[in-house]
């Protein structure tokens, strides 16, 4: 799965090559702002951010979720350290409700989420949850908002005793409300989100325990369990972390926890890799070895296999995709990753990928208001899995990650880290 094809040799329909965006810094800087606009339109007057419809109102039907507020806290905090000036109070705004609101001040940790009076609305406390959690309160206190610290050191303590399992090397995925019970469930997303939320501690912090514990997840999870499997990533595990590669075969358009393997996720987990590299004194060489190969496993495998660009959501053990709905922050991932592996590479196949991908997010994807969040297999706008535009922290990111003088070359103003670290 090593062998990535260039884009004008793949069996992929329009547009295929390398087509040149003279404009796309231009359009980067756009992106840049009307992504913040819309984390701003999510304002709740009372307290964290709202799930937007697909006109950017919100949505009063959904609760308060906290991994939304902290998803629209991050990236706030990225655009006041790029320079934004109006984006401190965003960022202030995202830190007080996760300093009040969505805090179990009894218990101590994070719910789920909270309805209009403030009662959870899901008491469980997810190690999803937590690593949005630790992203932004790392990424507030690089920024030097007020009170980011004091959060920053809550959830770290959180996280520490919770939810790392040292034994082990991985972390677990979620407990009741008073940290009694813990679930015989353990997943790699929450897992992978861990990962970048501790190389965001790390950052914050120059504790590097954090950037060790990161490095402990990546080498089970995808050294071991994704090449063990032919990089097909297993998303869902018993206690033990034994795969179970039939989870959820019921319920395959699950938001979180889908059947068969993530494209989205071997992409991430690709450019976290990169991160991961750049920041460890002494990184091993299948760091950069093993996100060379989750790239092109998932072009291979999920880039137009169903005869319509962009990538499957999902596909099962033979490579058959599953559900095939085309994601914004698959695409989103995409991008990062390319451009990451350019960088670190310097080869020009993940140039010539990073401006397909560029080129299919403006013709299916991105409209004057912002990134639509689901395709359907016909890249017609859909709701299967997502309805509206729940936030804007992929996206983001790939933007920020793109932008540069000349829209590929050098490491820019966002070399390999600098997103999460």
């Amino acid at each position: 799965m090593t062998d990535l094809p260039r884009p004008d040799a793949a069996t992929t329909p329009a547009p295929t090559g390398a087509p040149d965006l003279p404009d796309l810094d231009g359009f980067l800087a756009d992106q840049a702002r009307t992504l913040l606009d819309t984390a701003r339109r999510a304002v709740r007057p009372e307290g964290g951010f709202w799930w937007l419809t697909d006109d950017r109102t919100p949505d009063h039907g959904e609760p308060l979720f906290t991994w939304i507020t902290c998803r629209m806290t991050h990236v706030a905090a990225l655009a006041h350290l790029a320079g934004d000036p109006d984006a401190a109070a965003v960022v202030d705004h995202g830190v007080a409700a996760l300093g009040t609101l969505l805090r179990d001040d009894r218990y101590g940790g994070w719910f789920g989420g909270v309805d209009q009076q403030g009662t959870p609305t899901d008491e469980r406390k997810a190690g999803y949850d937590h690593a949005f959690v630790l992203l932004a309160a790392s990424s507030a206190a690089r920024a030097g908002r007020p009170g980011a610290d004091r959060l920053l050191a809550d959830v770290l303590s959180v996280v520490r005793e919770r939810f790392w399992d040292d034994e082990a090397g991985a972390v677990r995925e979620s407990w009741n409300r008073d940290w009694t019970v813990t679930e015989d469930y353990r997943g790699a997303n929450s897992s992978m989100h861990m990962v970048e939320a501790f190389l965001a501690a790390a950052a914050a912090t120059g504790d590097a325990s954090w950037t060790d514990r990161a490095l402990r997840i990546a080498t089970h999870l995808v050294h071991t369990e994704a090449a063990r499997h032919d990089w097909r990533l297993p998303e869902h595990f018993t206690a033990d972390w034994t795969p179970v590669l039939d989870y959820n075969r019921d319920q395959p358009a699950d938001p979180f926890r889908p059947y068969g393997s993530t494209m989205g996720h071997w992409l991430e987990w690709a450019r976290l890799l990169l991160e991961l590299e750049a920041v460890l004194p002494q990184p091993p060489g299948w760091l950069v070895a093993d996100a060379r190969t989750l790239f092109a496993a998932a072009v291979r495998r999920g880039w137009a296999v169903d005869g319509a660009d962009g990538f499957v959501y999902t596909i099962d053990w033979d490579d058959r995709p599953v559900v095939r709905s085309r994601m914004h922050w698959v695409l989103a991932e995409a991008i990062g990753a390319a451009i990451t592996l350019h960088r670190r590479t310097g080869d020009a196949v993940y140039a010539d990928w990073y401006r397909v991908f560029w080129a299919y997010a403006r013709r299916h994807l991105i409209d004057g208001t912002g990134w639509r969040h689901e395709l359907d297999a016909r890249n017609l706008p859909a709701d299967t899995v997502w309805h509206g535009r729940p936030d804007v922290y992929h996206a983001y990111q790939a933007v920020l990650l793109s932008r540069s003088a000349d829209g590929l070359g050098g490491p820019g103003p966002l070399a390999p880290g600098t997103v999460t670290a």
